[in-house]
Order: C-alpha cells, then sequence, then structure tokens
C-alpha cells in the first residue's frame, strides 16, 4: 500500500532589495525569527524567517539580482495585500508594532471574521495583521 500525499508549503519567497535591511526590519519591527542566513556565494544568501513560534511556512528572503525583479519589490501582488500575518493577540502585536515604527495604512476595524489592520514592510508590500475569531485568547 502506498503512503498517502502529504505536502505543505514550506517557503514563500519575498523578494527584497536587501537581506541585511530586511532581516533588519522583520526580526526587529515585526519581532521575527532568523531561522537561516546561508551563504550561497557569488552574492547570493538562503535567507529564512518566520513569526515567533510559528510552525509553519518561513518567508525566503530573496535580495532582487535583476531589474525585473527589483520592479517587483513592495508589488509583488500588484498593490493587493501579499501576506497574512495571524496572531492570537491582536492588540497586543498592533501596539507593539505601531511603537516599533510599523507604517499602517488605516485604523484596525472588526470584521465579521475578525480583527484585521493592513501594514506595509520596509519596502511597501502589503500585509494584514490578523487575528481570526477562532484564534481568540
Amino acid at each position: 500500500m502506498s503512503e498517502p500525499v502529504q505536502q505543505k508549503i514550506g517557503n514563500v519567497a519575498l523578494v527584497v532589495e536587501n537581506y541585511d535591511d530586511a532581516i533588519d526590519f522583520y526580526t526587529q519591527k515585526l519581532q521575527f525569527v532568523l531561522v537561516e542566513d546561508t551563504d550561497l556565494g557569488g552574492g547570493k544568501r538562503w535567507v529564512q524567517i518566520s513569526p515567533p513560534n510559528s510552525n509553519g511556512t518561513n518567508l525566503l528572503l530573496a535580495q532582487a539580482s535583476t531589474e525585473e525583479q527589483s520592479q517587483a519589490i513592495g508589488n509583488q501582488t500588484g498593490g493587493r495585500v501579499f501576506l497574512f500575518l495571524q496572531t492570537n493577540d491582536f492588540w497586543r502585536d498592533y501596539e507593539l508594532m505601531k511603537s516599533n515604527g510599523v507604517v499602517f495604512l488605516e485604523e484596525p476595524r472588526v470584521e465579521e471574521y475578525g480583527t484585521v489592520v493592513v501594514f506595509q514592510d520596509l519596502y511597501g508590500t502589503k500585509w494584514d495583521l490578523l487575528q481570526l475569531n477562532s484564534m481568540a485568547s
């Protein structure tokens, strides 16, 4: 009998202008963890970051190396929210991010599914900070 299919998305690539600037933003302002930073030679690195206590997908920071890639920085989804940072305590994380200088594009709002606010990273990539009703503490 064959094994059941078991898959997961291990990494989501995020094109950035500079590895170190991106690492600083995510680890200092969002409190992410630097999972791995391996020099691959030729100016390339394998850089993975993750929210604290995450047990899922990591972000793979990919420094742009062509003009086409550079043009995608901050707008990888054509102006839509790209990533959704789910939390078990919206107001704790919102206040911490705000005090760390994270730019919010709106005021927090309560929706049918939970509490949410849009913020942007150092390059303008849009994120949702989101506490789903099912994640309430």
